[in-house]
This record gives structure tokens, sequence and C-alpha cells, in this order.
């Protein structure tokens, strides 16, 4: 067996292009049965069960690789991997160098290492509870389905394989299969005439070498050269190349959208070629003789040679791709973006404030654990906690709206999107045929033709399909079923075969005469017409009323229409069988049209979308007309077209131009698609797309949140952020309005934080020069930063105000330098308004003197109670200012008056308010902090300078907003 697999590797390396999916399945549609029979090492009559062993050994089991999750303890160490979280855990261990090891003994104070670790531990934790959450939820729906098949095996021989190892392997991919020669040698079988009867023979006859046998197996089993037994309703479990056929009709919607089976054939494709001689690259619905994997036959029988199994079919490449490093989203990068900004205006601030503090001051290792101080306090730690609980919120919103989010960073991205991408069936459409239309031969609505389609339908025993169940249940809703059936009785059909695309049933009413009643497609149906029913009056079929008909046929197809023709002969025979000679001479009466109709909620929901910004672009593998008039119904105007080979020819700058007035792209194939959204993303486009086969995947990796169902294929369920479990525009459209509102809450924590922040380092800057102390203490500033970050918690579940919400949000790094440049200058304003207050007025009446009184009588006493004083009063008023702060910045209307804060966020910033200011007169603790109490005239000062406040910030905001357009 060893030599066996030796062998087997040499001839893969040799003979099996594994490197290029386009390639490898490309050679196989263009070259003859023989040379992907010789290509795959296919053995007439089936693979020996040894061969076919250590080939499975080999290459490993059919099945496509999964995504290999990181440990419990990668993800949550990632967690703490923000730029925010790595500036605190260096200012940590800063500060524990400071505070601890260089301090003197018994002086040594861990409560700045301890504050800033519990600043580290919430963010973290917090971040990594919600991630897990989400991801628990996606592996839920991701469960594979395990399935067998019937393969086509050989007992052990080992001479079969020496024979087949020692021929030189002919390579012909550079010619096209019709040149092959005709000696190439092709495994022989006849299952293809015989494919449904699946011969039971599961054990090897090994008293004859040469018997073979027919044997299931599961999936993961299959490999490459294994030949593969289908039959109706079975699931292809690899790529493979039909060698035999009979009426073979495969559902690849899941691959290519497209709606209808698609036939397919054991002939060679001929390749394309464009102006310069060179190939296009083959399209899936361009390879009439592939099977991919994943893929269902509807009707017929064929027996296929294995090409290509686990990673290495379509639908494994499809995955490899979606398993490499995704592209960064809109979230990613404005989140980036914004972390940059505020991290380098830290470490510009920082700095200065120590400088400024040394040299002022004398004292460089107080200005050294300042600074440190004050880089914590700016260093906005709570946003990533405040990101991921605005996420956790909104994809807690979004799940009892039956929304799974995956990704947690998809809920912002979903808010931010100005173009939404969707697949046609089963996002817009319904996913199901209805019947439209029932007309007469002059296009009028006649229940005379529904009636002959219904007897048809309900007494034929062939395979029903979508056609025939809406053809029963719109007759159910016309009339009583149960009386048609009654008056009449069935004599003898004759089949649908899909060489002439129609059947036949014959029946009998009530009074004894016969009527054969046949439906299919138009043109086979005006073939064996000779006469038409204009409302019971029988006249011969002329050809201007042939060329009527199929105009008339051709206007309901442009509206996206399928059609079916029903004609009618009565007693055409006496007695005896009735076979598909008697399909002649018949009586056109009408003809039936199908639709897969639009969502009820589809046009709603798209113009709701319009109405937020969103514009809504149709991305389908199905044809433009079908397309074209399921957008037209939905209120989608479709000004441009481009179909796939069009996408396929042109430049990137072309495309980047032609997408932005394209509403409708059609025919594309799964990379066309992500190219069109690539494109659609380079003009700087934040997209969404919604899809659910495998022909959506790309695009949905591509896109900024990609968006499935429940009942997609996994692929698609993989590549995804969001899966709906129930398939409707609607869900999506309030999905962005909870995307935006959790970006405005983001972005209100960033901006006020960061424009306060800003306003702190000013009034640093400005104590440091004037005073002759430092304004606060180092422990306060930490232990003022935990509170207001506590009060901050609550800012996920605030109100946004709907004109936040009317248009796409997305971040603007550049946004946040300006609106703090605006903002924090007023809130250190009034920061020094409070040092004139403390220091002139307070800190006097508590001390008994001012500063210059107290130095020159050198009592160091009251001078320590001046400043306690001082930096109880800043402490205090800081607090205060940066809680109105973040209710004026909330929104662009007056606070508490036309806009209104949640009840959570209220409560919880008045608790932090109180907190602050009773600290002071804890005896312990005030003593711990370096706190006094203070008088209540203080509490009055304070007062009026918030009220002035909310007055000079509400000024600024309305310039700001008249300037920059918004606030947030």
């Amino acid at each position: 067996m060893a030599k066996t697999r030796r062998a087997i590797q040499n001839q893969t390396n040799r003979t099996l292009d594994r490197g290029d999916l386009g390639a490898l399945l490309g050679f196989a549609a263009t070259h003859s049965e023989q040379s992907v029979c010789r290509k795959t090492r296919a053995y007439a009559g089936g693979l020996p069960i040894d061969i076919a062993q250590a080939k499975l050994d080999l290459n490993g089991p059919n099945a496509v690789s999964e995504t290999v999750e990181n440990p419990t303890v990668i993800r949550f160490l990632k967690c703490f991997a923000s730029p925010f979280t790595l500036i605190l855990l260096a200012l940590a261990a800063i500060s524990y160098i400071t505070n601890v090891v260089l301090a003197p003994s018994g002086e040594q104070d861990p409560t700045t290492v301890i504050i800033i670790a519990i600043m580290v531990l919430i963010s973290g934790i917090i971040d990594f509870v919600q991630s897990s959450r989400g991801a628990s939820a996606a592996a839920a729906l991701l469960q594979m389905v395990t399935a067998t098949t019937r393969v086509r095996r050989r007992p052990i021989n080992f001479d079969d394989f020496e024979v087949s190892h020692t021929e030189t392997p002919h390579d012909d991919s550079a010619t096209d299969g019709a040149s092959h020669s005709a000696t190439d040698s092709v495994p022989h079988t006849d299952a293809a005439t015989d494919g449904a009867s699946h011969a039971s023979t599961d054990t090897a006859d090994t008293s004859n070498a040469g018997s073979s046998f027919d044997k299931e197996i599961p999936f993961a089993d299959v490999v490459v050269g294994d030949l593969v037994l289908l039959a109706s309703g079975d699931m292809v479990p690899a790529d493979c190349r039909v060698l035999d056929a009979k009426d073979l009709f495969v559902n690849e919607t899941a691959l290519t959208g497209e709606s209808e089976p698609v036939e397919k054939f054991p002939t060679v494709v001929h390749a394309r070629r464009r102006a310069d001689g060179t190939r296009y690259p083959l399209s899936l619905s361009e390879c009439t003789n592939l099977l991919f994997a994943g893929t269902t036959v509807q009707s017929g029988s064929a027996t296929a040679v294995v090409v290509a199994t686990g990673d290495d079919t379509y639908v494994g490449r499809m995955s490899a791709l979606l398993r490499q490093p995704a592209t960064k989203t809109s979230f990613d990068v404005g989140l980036a973006s914004v972390s940059k900004v505020l991290v380098a205006f830290m470490l510009v601030m920082c700095p200065i404030v120590f400088i400024v503090n040394g040299v002022m001051k004398g004292a460089w290792l107080d200005a050294l654990l300042f600074s440190v101080s004050v880089a914590v306090g700016i260093t906005p730690q709570m946003l990533p906690v405040i990101v991921t609980t605005c996420l956790s919120r909104g994809a807690t919103q979004m799940a009892k709206q039956d929304v799974i989010v995956k990704t947690p960073s998809a809920i912002q991205n979903l808010g931010a999107i100005d173009i939404l991408c969707t697949d046609k069936t089963g996002t817009i459409t319904a996913d199901e045929v209805i019947l439209e239309r029932h007309l007469n031969v002059l296009g009028e609505e006649d229940e005379y033709v529904l009636r002959y389609a219904f007897l048809n339908s309900y007494f034929q025993t062939g395979l029903r399909n979508l056609i025939d169940s809406a053809i029963i249940n719109a007759t159910g809703q016309l009339t009583d079923i149960n009386n048609l059936i009654n008056s009449y009785t069935k004599v003898d059909e004759v089949p649908f075969d899909f060489e002439r695309r129609r059947m036949s049933v014959v029946v009998e009413d009530v009074t004894n005469n016969t009527h054969m009643i046949t439906k299919g497609a138009v043109e086979e149906i005006l073939a064996v017409c000779t006469s038409v029913n204009f409302k019971t009056h029988i006249s011969p079929l002329t050809n201007a009323q042939r060329q009527d008909i199929l105009r008339r046929v051709h206007d309901l197809n442009h509206e996206g229409m399928r059609v079916v023709a029903v004609a009618q002969k009565d007693n055409p025979r006496p007695v005896g069988e009735f076979c598909v000679d008697d399909e002649a001479d018949m009586t056109l009466i009408g003809y039936l049209a199908f639709l897969d109709p639009p969502k009820a909620s589809a046009a709603e929901a798209i113009k709701k979308l319009g109405e937020k910004g969103v514009c809504v672009k149709v991305l389908t593998g199905d044809n433009e007309g079908v397309a074209a008039a399921v957008c037209k119904k939905v209120g989608i105007t479709v000004d441009a077209l481009l179909l796939g080979e069009e996408v396929e020819n042109l430049s990137e700058d072309a495309l980047r131009k032609r997408v932005e007035q394209t509403q409708l792209f059609a025919k594309l194939s799964p990379m066309q698609k992500a190219r069109v959204v690539e494109a659609l993303r380079k003009n700087s486009h934040v997209v969404g797309f919604m899809g659910d086969g495998i022909n959506d995947a790309a695009a949905m990796r591509a896109s900024d949140v990609g968006i499935s169902v429940d009942t997609a294929v996994d692929v698609a369920k993989e590549s995804a952020d969001i899966i709906l479990l129930q398939k409707d525009l609607l869900v999506l459209e309030r999905g962005v309005e909870e995307g935006r509102r959790t970006y405005g809450n983001t972005i209100k924590y960033i901006k006020a934080t960061a424009s306060s922040n800003f306003g702190n380092v000013l009034s640093v800057m400005v104590a440091s020069i004037l005073l002759p102390f430092l304004p606060m203490s180092a422990l306060q500033l930490l232990l003022l930063g935990l509170a207001y970050t506590l009060t901050c918690i609550a800012i996920p579940w605030d109100t946004v105000d709907g004109s936040f919400l009317a248009r796409p949000r997305s971040w603007d790094a550049r946004s946040i330098t300006g609106f703090m440049l605006w903002i924090g200058p007023v809130s250190s304003l009034f920061d020094v308004l409070t040092f004139a207050l403390m220091f002139f007025v307070i800190s006097p009446a508590i001390a008994g003197g001012t500063w210059a009184e107290l130095a020159a009588a050198g009592n160091t006493t009251g001078q320590a109670l001046f400043i306690a004083a001082f930096q109880t009063g800043w402490f205090v008023e800081s607090m205060w200012t940066q809680t109105f702060v973040l209710h004026a910045l909330r929104t662009e209307k007056l606070p508490f008056i036309q806009s209104r804060p949640s009840a959570a966020l209220m409560i919880l910033t008045v608790a932090g308010i109180a907190a602050v200011s009773v600290l002071p007169y804890l005896p312990k603790v005030s003593e711990a902090l370096g706190l006094v109490g203070l008088p209540m005239s203080f509490f009055g000062w304070l007062l009026a300078l918030m009220l002035g406040y909310l007055v000079l910030i509400s000024i600024v905001k309305a310039l700001y907003v008249r300037r920059k357009g918004s606030l947030l």
C-alpha cells in the first residue's frame, strides 16, 4: 500500500493541476472525456478500492477545511490589545516603578497602579464577554450536513495500478477539447443510461478481479478519479466532469443565483476567445459539462468523474478565500484613525505638561507622576468598553428582531453604509413561483385556460414541480377544485421529457368524451398546434397569429415572467395507449405566466432605505430581463445596466466610473460581484452586501458588512457578519437605524471626552504657569477619571435624535480634532474661572488668608489647607463640567428640553456628580485623597458657573453646527 501511495503522489504531482481553481475546472470543461479521465487517473469500471483508499490517505477527506478558532486564552488576551489599553499598561508600569519600586521604604503607594488595573480589566472583560456571545450565537447556525453518494469501485487489483503508472502521461492542456485523439482511453460505464437504478452490490466479488460494484459511501470518502452515479434528488459530492447523461438537470441556485435548473451534457465546452486570441475566463453558467459540489440533481441521471475534492472544489476554493485575512472595513479603518488622533494628542501634550511643571516647580519626580496621571486622565480608556457595549446593545436589539450578529463591528458598519448591494432571488423576491396570469390567445384573463392547466397538473404522476403547485394553488383560489376533480377521470398520460419539453394527460369527462391536455414550453406547444381557440371559436393557426402570440410571450418575458403554453385535443383516439405521436394537430387555448414575485415588504424597505440615504443596487447571476422587471416592481429605477461580460472587460478605472451610475448588474459570476463591490468601496462608499449563495460569498467578504440568512449555504454564512433569521429588507432598514444609533452613542463619548480632556490639559498648562502648586494631585486625577468613566457606561443606552439617524454616518478622525479645538477651550475657560474663584475667594476663606499672606507668614499648615481646598474645588468642578459637557454635546438641540437623555444616563451621571461632590465630606476618604469640605457658598458659585457654561457651550455648539453641518 505504501508503494501504491507513493506512486499516486508522483502521478498527482505530474498530472493534476491543484494550484488554480480556474485552470483545473477550465481544463475539465474544455477537454475531452478521455483527457479528463487520464488527468484524474480514473479507471475503467471505477477505482480499485486500494487505489481509492491510497488517494484518500494521501489527499485527505473530501471536506472543506473549517476555520480554526483561536483558543479562549488568545481571544481573551486580544481583548486587551487596543492602543488605549496598551498605553494604560505602560503608564501603570511607570507608576509602579516610581510609586513602589523607587519610593522610600514605608512610602510605597500602589493606588495608581490599582486604579489603572481596574480600568483595564473592566474594558477587557466586557469586550471578551460580548465578543464570545456573538461567536457562540453564530456557531450554532453553522452546522454541517452529513450525506452519502454512490460511486463505482472495483476489487483490489495491483496490476491495474502498475499498468496505469507505466503509461506516459499525455499533456494536451494547450489544445482545445475538439482536437483530442479518439484513441484516448475512457472508463466505460453504463451507469448513465440507468443512473437511477443504483445497483446495490456493496461487496466486492473477489473471485472476479475485473468486476465492478456500486457502493454507497460518505461524501468525505470520495476521491479524485471516482466514478459517481447520480440520479434525481442526489447532491453532487465533489466537482465532477459529466461522462454520460440522460435528461440531466441540476439546481445550481446556491452557486449562480439562477432560479431555473441547468441542463448538463457530456460534450466539450469551447472557450470564447478575445480579439487578441486569449481566452475569456469560463463562467459557471458556461460549464454545462461540469457538476459542482453542493448542487442538486433535479431530474435525470448521469455518470461523472470526480476532478476535485475538498478544498480543491469550487466551494473549497471559495471557502479558502474567505479564510484569508479580511479586508479592513469602514469600522476598522475609522476606529484606527480615531485612535491614532487621540494617542497622538496624548503623546504630544503629556511631555509638554511634564516639562512645564518640571521647569516651573522644580520637582521633576512630582512632575513625572503628575504627567503620568494626566496621560491616564486624557486617555479615553473606556473607548473599547463604550464601543463594545454599544455594539453589544445593538446586537441585543437586533436579536429581538430575529437577527444574529456574528461580528459586533458589523452593527456600526451597517449604520454607515450608503450603498446596499443585494442578490435578487430570496431577498427582493419571495423565492417561490406563483401564477401571475392565465391568458387566452388574445392576452385576456380566462379561467377556461386555468381549468385545463389544472387538470394537466393535478392528474399527472411524473415529477411535480413548483409550476404545477402554483397552478393548483391558483385554481383553488378561484373555484371549487373538488367539483372539477370529480368531473373528470384520468385515462392516460405522456410523461414530460426535456427533449420535447412538454407533457400531456388524457382525461374523460362525465359525458364520456376524452380530452388530451398538453402544457409546456411555448415554442414546443406551438410546434404541435394547428389551430387556436378564440373564446370557444376554433380557427386555423396562421403565421401572423403565431408571430402575434410569440410577441405577447416576449412581452411577458420582458416583464420577468416565465410563460407556459396550454393546448388540448378532443377525443384524440377511441382506444389504446397514448404516446408522443398523439401530440399533434392540437388546439392552442392560451398560456400561463409565472413569476417569482417581489416580497410584499421589499418596495417599502427600499423606499425607507432611500430616505435614510442608502442606495440599493442589485447584483445577480440571473438574466437582465427578469432582474429589470423585478427592480421596476420594487421601485429601483434601472437607468443603467451592466452585464458580467462587460464587467470582465472593463479596466479598474472604467469600472469605478460605471458602477456609480448603474443600479442593476446581471449575469455576474461570483468574482465579478466581488469586483463590483470593491470598485464601489474604492469610490469611498461604505458597502453592504446581502446574499445567501456560494456565488455571494466573495462579494460579502469584499464588502464592509456581509449579510446572509440562516437558510443560506454554509460558505455564505461563514463569510457573513450578520445572519437574518428571516429574509426581509425591512429588518435591514431597522438594522441600519440601529447601527447609526450605535455610532451616535460611540461618537458622543469620543467627542465629549476628547474635548473635555483637551480643555483639562489646557487648564493644567495655565495652572502650571500661574499657580505655585499642582492644581490637582495625581491620585485625584486618576480617581476623577475613574468616576467619569463609570458614568459613561450608560452612554450605550442613551437616546439618539431622529435627525442624526436620517443619513449614513462614518468615522472621521479630522472632525474629532476640529471638535476638540472648538469645544475644549470653552471648558478650559470655566476651569480658569474656577481657579480664580478658588485662589482668590474659597481657599483664602478656608485657610484663613491669601496664598501670599500664608507664604509670608511661613504658615505651612495653612498653605497645605489652601492647596487642599483649591484641589478639592477643581476636583468637584471638573466632574460637574465633564458631566455637563457630555449632556450638552450629546445632541444638537437644547439638552434636557428639546432632547432628553435616557433614564440610565441621567441616573448614572447624577449619581456620579453626587458621589464626587460628597467625597470631601467623608472624613477618612477625604483624608486619604487630600480633600477638604467646602462651604455651601462654593456650590452657589458652581451652579452659576455651570449655567454660564451651558449658555456659552450652546452658542459655540450652534456656531460649530452652522460651520460644519453636524455636531457629531
